[in-house]
């Protein structure tokens, strides 16, 4: 296989030229796969802090709950069904809530929100609610009508530790009610949509305040043991319960598929950009490479190189670059992302603006094999047709014209 030699050794005849090339290659590989990186760990972390504070794997409603929150529609046997769900196998955890609609308010204003009833240690198996704490404590504290409160809503209602709060709200009669809470914590989730509406209390004191004699529940959140089984989890508990609502989070926040399925378009979208100027790119160098040795293939003809041989030649030369450089922006890339998957790349100066998106100022990219697999493949398919026109220049050639070329 002497003509690999021949080619391997053509390539570093011009070694600026070459290098200039393979840092194209290597460059142009790193900036696909480490912006795929990025974005996928923005979408991972954001469907995780979406699931670990707001809507869990699987939530279970009335099946008119969702079309109009009144305390009327509730899940029936809701004790023994949580109990029943936590034998099932791939149910990790549950919790229960009841939930009402109403209003906040203090000496500096009022606010409609979602009052969510809670059993804190319930709640703390399935959310990461008591990790979001930036003051005072959560729920499990022996006080009361305990609250806790948004960062926002403490803003704009000028609330603090140990501030007194109304919630006015219908009671089971469709009454207005009223009850005076405590706020002993406050919580940041980092989503600003999320924060503006949401308040905690525990169950107990809002079934208390809405009249019921027995517990009532509204809504059950589950998490699961494998991520992957969702859809499985979610069919079985259907097949024994037709009668409830049961969603998985894409069902539940629609926006978490659209949002997934809108970076992986982009990723594709930029690979096809990067290739095509790197398609250019490697045209431009080898077109150039051809027209310099013009005379030297000319003679090569001459003497008996047939046209494939020529085309094979021109063809292996152009992969030849790709082999260098491909590798090396695999591990630049890699290296790159292996550090910021352990240290985050920290956005906390824009942490305002994508706080409005729900987004976490700590990125933490995501090492996925098969964009590297997919990354490399586009790579040498890029190159084999990059090769086609120079090397198709070069065998029209004709070795007469050729050997008088200067």
């Amino acid at each position: 296989m002497k003509w690999i030699g021949l080619a391997w050794k053509n390539i570093w005849r011009n070694r600026i030229r070459s290098i200039v090339v393979i840092g194209a290659i290597a460059i142009g590989i790193w900036a696909i796969l480490f912006i795929s990186g990025f974005t996928r760990g923005m979408v991972q972390n954001y469907i995780n802090d979406s699931i670990s504070t707001q809507i869990s794997h699987i939530q279970i409603h009335h099946p008119k709950f969702g079309d109009d929150k009144e305390l009327k529609f509730n899940i029936a046997e809701a004790h023994d069904l949580r109990q029943e769900l936590l034998s099932m196998d791939g149910v990790k955890s549950a919790t229960t809530r009841t939930i009402s609609n109403g209003m906040i308010s203090s000496s500096k204003g009022a606010r409609g929100v979602n009052i969510i009833g809670i059993d804190p240690a319930e709640e703390s198996q399935v959310t990461a609610m008591k990790d979001k704490m930036i003051e005072g404590d959560y729920l499990n504290v022996d006080k009361k009508n305990p609250i806790i409160i948004s960062r926002r809503i403490a803003e704009r209602l000028g609330l603090k530790i140990r501030s007194k709060v109304i919630l006015t709200f219908q009671n089971v009669a469709q009454d207005i009610t009223a009850g005076a809470f405590r706020v002993v914590g406050i919580y940041d989730t980092g989503n600003a949509q999320y924060d503006e509406l949401q308040i905690y209390v525990k169950k107990e004191d809002l079934q208390r305040l809405i009249g019921v004699d027995e517990p009532i529940v509204h809504e059950m959140a589950l998490l699961v043991n494998d991520f992957n089984a969702v859809d499985q989890v979610r069919d079985q508990i259907k097949s024994a319960h037709p009668n409830l609502l049961i969603e998985n989070y894409k069902e539940l926040s629609p926006d978490l598929e659209l949002f997934n399925t809108q970076i992986k378009l982009n990723i594709v979208i930029l690979t096809v950009i990067i290739m095509l100027a790197l398609i250019f790119g490697i045209i431009n160098t080898m077109l150039m490479a051809v027209l310099e040795r013009k005379k030297e293939l000319g003679m090569l003809m001459a003497i008996g190189m047939n046209k494939w041989k020529v085309f094979r030649l021109i063809v292996m030369e152009t992969l030849f670059l790709s082999f260098v450089g491909g590798p090396l922006g695999l591990l630049i890339a890699f290296l790159s992302l292996q550090g910021f998957a352990q240290t985050g790349i920290d956005l906390s100066n824009w942490s305002g603006g994508l706080s409005q998106f729900g987004l976490n100022p700590i990125i933490y990219p995501d090492l996925h094999t098969g964009s590297f697999v997919f990354v490399m493949f586009s790579v040498m398919v890029t190159a084999f047709l990059a090769s086609i026109y120079p090397a198709r220049k070069a065998v029209k050639l004709k070795p007469v014209d050729a050997l008088r070329a200067l």
